[in-house]
This record gives C-alpha cells, sequence and structure tokens, in this order.
C-alpha cells in the first residue's frame, strides 16, 4: 500500500500540483470565509463545497471544466435548501435523500459533468446533516457554498490553471445501452437500494450517525462499474477506515480540537486525498476519515466511542453496497472487462493506423488516441482488480488477467514508441509499415470480433527502423493476448 502511492510513477507531477493546488484552494476558501464572518459551521460547509470543485470536476476541457464548476451551487444550494427545511421530518427527509442518491447516479450517463453534479448533489444533502443544519442557517451556508466555490474556481482557473499547457484528457464515455441495458442505469437502482438499506439499518445502530451509512454506500458506487469492482471498493474502504480510526485515536483524539495543530493536519489530510486518489483508494479514505475526526475535533464532539460508531456504520454501508450489487440487477465482472478490453484494443488499432497515416505524410495526429488508451486502459485495471487482489483465490485466473495487463502494457509501450517515431518530422513512410499495420488491424480484428483466426507472428528479418520495431513488437504482444483471452474455451477471464 506504501508503495502504490510514493513510487506510484507521476508524469509532469500532475498528481503532486493536482494536490498543492487543492490545499491552496480550500485554504483559500476557509480564510475568505473566516473573513466574511462566517462561523466554524459556515467555514467547514465552505470548504467541503471547496474541496468537492477541485476534486469532483474532470472535464475533458479547461471550457467545460469551468462550466461544470459553475453550475455546482445551481444544484448544491436547492439540495442543501431541501435538506435544512426537512432536518425535522425524518420520513420526508430519508426519502427525498434516497432521490438524491438515485438521481446523482443516474446521471453518470451524461459523462463528467454529470457525474460532477451528482457527487456534489449527494455531497451537500449529506454535509446537512453532518453539520446538522437547520432552515435558520441558510443565508449563511448558501454564503459558504458560494463564496468557496468562486475561490476555488479563481484559484484552478486563474492562479494555477496547469491543465492549459496539457493537452485535453481523453475521457472514454461510459458504457452504453438502453434502459435497464445501460450500466448507469442499473447502478442508480442498486445505491439506491443499498442506501435504503444503509439508511434503515444505520439509524437503528444511531440515530445520530446514521448518514455514515448512507455515505458508506455512495462512495463504494462511485467510479465502479460491476459488482467485482464494488465489492473491492468496499473492502478498501473499510480498510482505509479502520487504519484511519487507528490513526485518529492517536492523533486527532488527544488534540481535542487545538486549533493550529489540528489545521496543519487538515493540510496533510487534504494533500493525501488529493495525492493519493488516483492510485490508492484506501489511503484516499484513510486521509477522508482522519479529517472527518479533525472536524470533529473542533466542533468538539469527537470521542473514541463517535470512532468507534464510524467504523459500525461504515461496516453497514459497505454490507449495503455488497447485498445491491449482489442482488439488485447485477452487472458481472465479465461483462464489464470484456468491454472495457475489446474498447482498449479498437484503440491500439486507431493509434496505429493514425501513426502510420502521419508517417505517409498525411495530416494525422495520434496523440490523442495515446491518452484515450492510457484512459481506457486505467478502466481496464479497475475492472480487472477483484481478480489481480491478493484475497482472491482463485489462481489460474489470476495469473491470466495478470498476463492480460502486461500484454497491454506491452501494446501500450509499443504504441507509445511508434507515435514517437511519427512525431519525428523526418521520419519517412515505408511499403512495409502498410503490410505491418494491416496484420496489427488483422490482429485486433480477430480478438474483438470474436473469430478465432491464426494470429501467429511469423518471423520477420530484423527491423531496419524504429517504427518497423514497433509495429513488430506490437503483433508479438497482440498474438499473445490471444492465449489468456481465449483459453480455456468458454472460461471467463474473471467470472460471472
Amino acid at each position: 500500500m506504501l508503495k502504490r502511492v510514493f513510487v506510484a510513477p507521476d508524469p509532469g507531477r500532475v498528481r503532486l500540483r493536482f494536490a498543492a493546488r487543492a490545499v491552496v484552494g480550500i485554504g483559500l476558501a476557509v480564510v475568505v470565509c473566516g473573513l466574511a464572518g462566517h462561523s466554524l459551521v459556515g467555514a467547514v460547509t465552505g470548504g467541503l463545497a471547496a474541496l468537492l470543485a477541485l476534486f469532483t470536476v474532470t472535464d475533458a476541457t479547461v471550457r467545460g471544466q469551468a462550466v461544470t464548476t459553475a453550475l455546482l451551487p445551481a444544484v448544491g444550494l436547492p439540495v442543501l435548501a431541501a435538506a435544512a427545511e426537512l432536518h425535522d421530518h425524518p420520513v420526508a427527509r430519508d426519502l427525498t435523500f434516497l432521490a438524491v442518491i438515485g438521481a446523482g447516479v443516474y446521471a453518470r450517463r451524461w459523462g463528467p459533468r454529470g457525474h460532477s453534479l451528482g457527487v456534489f448533489a449527494f455531497m451537500t444533502f449529506f454535509v446537512a446533516q453532518f453539520l446538522h443544519a437547520t432552515s435558520d442557517r441558510l443565508p449563511e451556508l448558501y454564503a459558504a457554498v458560494l463564496l468557496s466555490v468562486a475561490t476555488a474556481a479563481a484559484v484552478r482557473f486563474g492562479l494555477w490553471c496547469y491543465e492549459r499547457r496539457l493537452p485535453p484528457s481523453a475521457v472514454p464515455a461510459p458504457p452504453a445501452g438502453t434502459g435497464l441495458a445501460r450500466v448507469t442505469t442499473r447502478q442508480a437502482v442498486q445505491a439506491t437500494v443499498g442506501a435504503a438499506f444503509a439508511l434503515v439499518v444505520g439509524q437503528l445502530v444511531s440515530g445520530d450517525r446514521w448518514y455514515w451509512a448512507v455515505g458508506a454506500t455512495w462512495w463504494v458506487f462511485v467510479n465502479t462499474t460491476s459488482r467485482g469492482e464494488t465489492l473491492v471498493r468496499g473492502f478498501r474502504r473499510v480498510l482505509g477506515t479502520v487504519i484511519g480510526i487507528g490513526l485518529g485515536l492517536l492523533v486527532a483524539v488527544p488534540l481535542h480540537g487545538a486549533g493550529l495543530p489540528t489545521a496543519l493536519l487538515l493540510t496533510a489530510c487534504v494533500f493525501g486525498i488529493f495525492y493519493s486518489a488516483a492510485v490508492s483508494y484506501t489511503w484516499m479514505m484513510l486521509c477522508v476519515t482522519v479529517l472527518a475526526e479533525l472536524l470533529y475535533g473542533l466542533l468538539g464532539v469527537l470521542t473514541p466511542d463517535l470512532l468507534a460508531l464510524r467504523l459500525a456504520e461504515t461496516g453497514v454501508g459497505a454490507l449495503g453496497a455488497v447485498l445491491a450489487v449482489l442482488f439488485v440487477l447485477p452487472v458481472t465482472t465479465h461483462t464489464t472487462t470484456d468491454a472495457w478490453i475489446q474498447r482498449a484494443l479498437r484503440c491500439v488499432h486507431a493509434c496505429t493506423a493514425e501513426a502510420a497515416a502521419r508517417l505517409a505524410g498525411a495530416d494525422a495526429d495520434p496523440a490523442p488516441r495515446v491518452a484515450e488508451l492510457e484512459q481506457l486502459l486505467a478502466r481496464v485495471r479497475l475492472s480487472v482488480a477483484p481478480l489481480v487482489h491478493p484475497l482472491n483465490p482463485m489462481l489460474g485466473r489470476k495469473r491470466r488477467a495478470r498476463r492480460v495487463l502486461t500484454l497491454l502494457d506491452d501494446c501500450a509501450r509499443e504504441i507509445r514508441g511508434l507515435v514517437a517515431v511519427a512525431a519525428d518530422p523526418e521520419a519517412s513512410h515505408d511499403a512495409r509499415l502498410a503490410a505491418a499495420c494491416w496484420r496489427v488491424e488483422a490482429a485486433v480484428e480477430a480478438l474483438t470480433g470474436g473469430t478465432h483466426g491464426d494470429l501467429t507472428v511469423t518471423d520477420h528479418p530484423p527491423a531496419e527502423g524504429p517504427a518497423l520495431a514497433h509495429l513488430h513488437g506490437l503483433e508479438r504482444a497482440l498474438a499473445d493476448l490471444a492465449t489468456p483471452l481465449r483459453t480455456p474455451p468458454g472460461s471467463p477471464l474473471v467470472g460471472a
């Protein structure tokens, strides 16, 4: 777990800049709220709004990110009003919360913007429960949200917009489908049912902190598409919470909400959340748990009993998510993994075609395709995570899954090399490149079209140029992929 965070590659130091900017943006938002005369509750609300504005907005372009950020208050403020007005009406409050959850997950069908707005809506309702917000506090909370989102936007798009110097990120579209065949629709139903279970059982555990269970269910469903991914995410959430509670007993409880050390630790937690999110959900949850404990310390209610209650509620929420994905419109891991692998292979073909066209002198740019391939491979890794998890007992399938990941990484490496060669203005077209590209196309068609053609690579003479060398390496990797993807016949890669 330590290696995953501190040894993971960070090209261009993007994760480092992402985390450092979050510290600046959230810290500045809290300062602005304080200067505006807001209470501690208002400052906490503003800090969390800034965190969400900086964390959840992931549109492909800076312009798209700015539009989504501007829309956050339009979604969050009505939800905040509903949560505050219904504070003393438990049944209506709970039904409204479940409706927000269902709508928030369903909104993912519209891509990153829908996802961001759905998360912001859910967290706004959640924060209202966390702070016991009532209608008399609405003016202050409205002002805190607006000020903080504006401050976060000023930092992100004005003070430190490093994305302007980066190529637009390729965001894979969610799996297609209609009705209940659409993954986001099925997940909306699953999340609502799982949250309903967590809400009821969570209230039996604690009438005051039941929302922790609902929050655990919600976050287990974020960025997952199959039951295997959800199960692994639930395990990691509980693990991160357990470790975080242990740290809280050692650090947060003895502080008793002391101002300066609490502020320093909150800063470290914010940095940890943003820095670790892309590489370790367990580490991220550890930081989130410690951050919540420090906030409770500032509010003067942190005790060891409260930490034990948080662990119990997290377990309830994780159980709700597990039951929902297992028994309510389940989306199998095999179906999801196969779809992402096929999309990655088609992207390999598209990259090859673009690079070959560029070498032939055409006005083609394969670089965006490479970025798309990296995103698709990240989705493949997430989907295959249940099989390669250390606790998975199916050793044969684990070996096959690791082999698939290794070979797909080999494909990506050869594609990156080919694209780098194509970017050289002195690179020239070779007639053998066309033949090699045709063989790559045939290999991809055989792997994605369900045919069982011969994918054996014939021996080639030593490549006389780097482009041919990369294409021959790509051919070998695609041919080798046939074995783990097809063998044993009829056996899915990760199981149903």
